[in-house]
């Protein structure tokens, strides 16, 4: 089987969550059928696909301008035979429902969220437009992964989707099982002497691009709800945020804070997930499914989450490993910080079943044979 797959935005090289998740996808896929991409110009090639990766198209923002790019794409489909084409998020649906017109060849929308809801929370006037094109393009497609049972759900409540015509794509992880004790260990003495800690310190971590909207709500619910609670019980912590796209309005403001250090965008973020005690994502804001807390759950460390911002794992394969608090509770969620350094159990082998690429990728190529 060939595989076109077709991304909107700056995926290569991958930094970020949502970024490494479409780069792990078509990694793994590859693995397992021809995948030949085209992506929007700012991407660098793809080192696991370097011939078969064309970087010419205008990115989501200018996505009508690829009306222009639509014999190049056909002659894609056509010199590479393409049995069927993916489309990265529902910003270029239209195209893959064009290209499905001129070569008869089928498409998937591959959505990481609602994406009506993102603008919503990003306060877009015109997020109501965008439902209506996300809601019809949806419809128009062979078949839909969607990231999360949540977003699956709405889509079948609000969209009408056939749910035979849908499949639930996680975000993955790389491994199959817990780090050892030996390398946790090294992970946190390395975070210790970075930042010249106590080693009686919890120590949290939080992550993310941190000018999306859910994730700046949860810096401020860190800043202005959970530290003072927690300096009330005269508890000895230490919160690492790391992330890009930090506003110069909250770097004046984190430097006010001690218990606090503003990492940036860090080179290998799993000596942070597996060095910390505790990942933290207080957000009351969320759609999709959060990459940062499978790779903390992935690397054996424990999660303290809002209900809101835990969507799309299921607490039964996680027990433990997973802390939900109710959104507006912020104090429970504190209190749950405080004693989280105590939980003594692992992440189960249940959740690797779920998250470990190999297997996602088997499901999805499961679905894209049956088209």
């Amino acid at each position: 089987m060939n595989i076109l797959g077709i991304i909107s935005y700056k995926v290569f090289p991958a930094q970020m969550g949502g970024q490494k998740g479409v780069a792990d996808f078509y990694y793994y896929l590859s693995k397992e059928t021809n995948i030949t991409l085209a992506v929007s110009l700012e991407n660098e090639t793809a080192e696991f696909l370097p011939n078969n990766t064309h970087s010419f198209l205008f990115n989501h923002w200018l996505g009508f301008l690829n009306i222009i790019y639509l014999n190049r794409l056909i002659n894609l489909i056509k010199n590479n035979k393409i049995d069927v084409i993916i489309i990265e998020h529902s910003y270029f649906g239209w195209l893959g429902y064009l290209l499905k017109r001129f070569t008869g060849k089928p498409f998937v929308i591959h959505s990481h969220n609602i994406e009506a809801h993102r603008f919503l929370f990003a306060e877009k006037k015109w997020w109501r437009i965008y439902e209506m094109y996300e809601r019809r393009i949806h419809q128009k497609a062979n078949h839909n992964f969607f990231k999360c049972e949540e977003d699956l759900q709405y889509a079948i409540d609000e969209w009408e989707l056939n749910t035979h015509k849908c499949t639930i794509i996680p975000y993955g992880t790389n491994l199959n099982a817990i780090p050892s004790n030996d390398e946790k260990i090294k992970c946190k003495k390395i975070i210790i002497e970075k930042y010249s800690l106590k080693e009686n310190h919890t120590l949290f971590y939080f992550n993310g691009t941190l000018d999306y909207s859910p994730n700046v709500n949860a810096l401020k619910i860190i800043l202005h709800e959970i530290i003072p609670f927690l300096r009330e019980q005269k508890f000895s912590f230490y919160i690492i945020i790391s992330g890009n796209r930090l506003s110069e309005e909250l770097k004046n403001e984190i430097i006010h804070y001690p218990e606090i250090s503003f990492a940036g965008l860090v080179d290998d973020v799993s000596i942070y997930f597996r060095g910390i005690d505790t990942f933290i994502n207080p957000t009351s804001m969320a759609t999709g499914i959060k990459t940062k807390l499978v790779e903390s759950l992935a690397n054996d460390t424990t999660v303290i989450s809002t209900e809101t911002g835990a969507r799309g794992i299921n607490k039964k394969i996680t027990g433990n490993k997973l802390i939900i608090i109710d959104d507006k509770n912020i104090s429970q969620f504190a209190i749950e910080m405080i004693k989280s350094k105590f939980i003594a159990t692992h992440t189960s082998q249940e959740f690797y079943t779920n998250f470990y690429w190999p297997n996602i990728i088997n499901k999805a190529h499961l679905s894209l044979r049956s088209l």
